[in-house]
């Protein structure tokens, strides 16, 4: 192990070219590169058509890190349900993560971090891991070396003083009056993105209540001066953001011994109540698993026993975030994106050439269809007025569909000739009419919300892990520009505003930001597609930048990667890291985009991603290529490996999406309609 940027041990890249991919090279390619591309198609599409359920719909795991298995015992262990069972299982997985120097990192090959190695040491020792075993011993010196658990962030101390392990005084103030903010007042709980959001009302009631559990062991061994922990340091200057927020932080520590006790209590059945009323028909909340973990806490500490109908839906539901492998071990994902793997795979499929009315692909579409949502959720909060039309992510998510997966399900039901065309118009339409509305003032796009750009709810030290909020970023507002312009909204003005800010957006290198994937390789290769299908031409400044910018971060393999680190070090990782078959296929599926099919960077891309084919169609993936928080929460799709790949060769052997008639002329009926309103 080496020395890498940030200080860190990990596995270090060179400035350049990364190592090859890990994938053994089963079989070379035996002909030019437009065979080996036709090949590598019918093997990918044969190996996704395989993946699909009977419903109609595909899901990969979504592998995230240990902080959701550790944090799954922990909540059994407070509950007084954690069985030997499911801990030997989970307790398998995470040992399984550990890295040679003793931590956990939150993504493959990443450098060891405090708060997961913490969590996982934790729930270890729930396992009956000893301190002093070697495994053992090796995290526990590592967490002391970098302060203990003083030094972690304020979601691991969470857990922690719910044994005792920490000071619940010590931990910021989250008062549950905050539910009655008014929706026009700074810090009310629609100023946080949708996954704060349903995380910080249920811990507003932990916070208020400061439940303690017998611990089962000390851990003092996890702490560099365990009488006098010392989490809050000296005082940011007070004419400071950071400094004003300290101090309302410490004012709320004061005011929780004299805020009335009826208020505290009406505050905390309202915030049950919303709580309630926002858990989903399966039971879960969002379809994420860290709301729906704090919500049964919350409820649970209000009075709700196990078998109350609501608190027994939401613990069914979370063991369906649980992924058993076959040597017995037991991850948790942190969701599951049923939708968004099932439009990706349909967009592959379609552009790798299957028939538009092929059998597989009327069933998503069915499956899809079925999945729209139809009534109002918390987005409806910032735009009151708009009729509900969008998708969500997950499987049971009515509360928060979302605008990327809106686009996509969009552009995949356009490759699809179903057998009920007006029900498609309708749904599409809906669909159209949704995403339109929920474009923020800017012009641009977020994930969730429109206008969710408050400066304020980062500034909380209760906010001290990951983003909080929901601005709009490059990769979604190219994707609702691209659907857009297959609609035939190309010159719409709203299209036109998304356009300009792209533009405005790209950065001095030619690349854009990923927000939601692996960074400016997925931002640049979300963005050109959509401005060429827009109508920008390949010779457009904007365009020319971008391929300058891939090209020159191509690995000397052929392919491209980019290691997480992009997000905090831009000049040493932006495009850099060991090559992926996701993000080699971002790339690719930029340039040729760009009209660069015939140019050297793309037959060697090809090449590459040919060659790393398994025998079974498949490619291998161990990297993290998606996005939670950028930095600090990161995700491996297990799918983006198979659909992403087959869209590049199938878009490199049979020419870009909607060039056929019956594309071209469903966007000819769409532009007229849009002339004729």
């Amino acid at each position: 192990m080496t020395a890498t940027t940030d200080g860190s041990t990990g596995a270090a890249l060179p400035p350049r070219a990364a190592a090859a991919s890990e994938t053994d090279i089963s079989t070379p390619v035996a002909a030019g590169v437009q065979e080996a591309a036709e090949r590598a198609v019918g093997l990918a599409t044969d190996f996704l058509l395989s993946r699909q359920d009977a419903e109609g719909w595909w899901k990969g795991d979504l592998e995230t890190n240990v902080t959701m298995d550790a944090e799954d015992l922990l909540l059994r262990q407070f509950l007084g349900i954690r069985d030997e069972a499911t801990t030997h299982a989970a307790a398998l997985f995470i040992r399984g993560e550990q890295r040679a120097d003793g931590t956990w990192a939150t993504f493959h090959g990443g450098p060891g971090e405090l708060s997961t190695t913490i969590e996982a040491y934790v729930a270890l020792r729930l396992a009956g891991d000893a301190p002093d075993e070697p495994h053992m011993a090796r995290a526990s010196a590592w967490i002391r070396e970098r302060g203990g658990i003083a030094s972690a962030r304020v979601f691991t101390r969470i857990w922690l003083a719910l044994f005792g392990w920490w000071k619940w005084e010590d931990l910021p103030e989250l008062p549950p009056e905050l539910i009655y903010f008014p929706k026009w007042m700074p810090l009310n709980i629609y100023d946080f993105g949708c996954w704060a959001r349903q995380t910080i009302v249920p811990l507003t009631i932990v916070s208020a209540k400061r439940p303690v559990r017998p611990a089962p062991f000390p851990l003092d061994e996890l702490h560099t001066d365990p009488d006098r922990p010392n989490p809050q340091g000296p005082l940011a200057p007070a004419a400071s953001w950071d400094g004003v927020f300290q101090r309302l932080d410490r004012a709320l520590h004061r005011a929780r011994r004299v805020v009335p006790r009826k208020l505290r209590r009406a505050a905390m059945n309202s915030a049950a109540r919303w709580i309630v009323e926002r858990q989903e028909n399966d039971g879960c909340w969002g379809g994420i698993q860290p709301p729906a973990v704090y919500s049964v806490i919350a409820l649970y500490l209000l009075g709700y026993d196990l078998e109350h109908p609501v608190m027994r839906a939401g613990l069914e539901s979370l063991d369906r975030y649980a992924v058993w492998r076959e040597d017995g071990a037991r991850m948790i994902e942190a969701c599951q994106s049923p939708v968004w793997d099932t439009c990706l795979a349909t967009i592959a499929l379609a552009d790798a050439g299957l028939p538009a009315d092929h059998p597989q692909l009327v069933k998503a579409a069915d499956w899809m269809l079925g999945e729209q949502v139809v009534r109002p959720g918390d987005w409806s909060v910032r735009r009151p007025g708009l009729p509900p039309g969008g998708w969500a992510f997950e499987f049971h998510n009515d509360n928060y569909p979302d605008i990327d997966d809106t686009a996509e399900v969009i552009l995949a039901l356009r490759r699809v000739r179903h057998h009920d065309p007006e029900r498609v118009e309708k749904a599409i339409t809906r669909g159209v009419r949704w995403e339109v509305g929920m474009q923020s003032r800017n012009g641009a796009w977020g994930a969730f919300d429109a206008d969710n750009t408050s400066p304020f709810p980062n500034r909380l030290p209760f906010c001290d892990f990951g983003e909080v909020v929901d601005p709009p970023s490059a990769d979604v507002t190219a994707h609702v520009v691209e659907m857009l312009a297959v609609e035939g909204l190309s010159h719409d003005p709203r299209t036109r505003r998304g356009i300009e800010w792209l533009l405005a957006e790209q950065e001095p290198n030619g690349s854009w930001f990923g927000r939601w994937g692996v960074n400016y390789v997925y931002g640049t290769g979300s963005v050109v597609p959509a401005l060429t299908t827009a109508g920008l031409p390949a010779s457009h400044p904007a365009i020319r930048r971008a391929v300058t910018w891939l090209e020159s971060v191509q690995n000397d393999d052929g392919g491209w990667g980019e290691d997480l680190r992009s997000y905090k070090h831009v000049k040493e990782w932006s495009g850099r890291g060991a090559s992926t078959a996701s993000q080699t296929a971002w790339a690719l599926m930029a340039l040729l985009a760009a009209g660069e099919k015939d140019s050297k960077a793309v037959e060697r891309g090809i090449q590459w991603l040919a060659e790393t084919q398994r025998e079974d169609g498949s490619w291998d993936e161990p990297y993290f290529t998606g996005t939670g928080f950028p930095w600090d929460f990161s995700i491996n799709y297990h799918l983006y490996r198979q659909v992403f790949p087959l869209t590049a060769l199938g878009r490199y052997v049979h020419g870009e999406p909607f060039a056929d008639q019956h594309t071209a002329k469903l966007a000819e009926q769409r532009l007229a309609e849009a002339k004729g309103s």
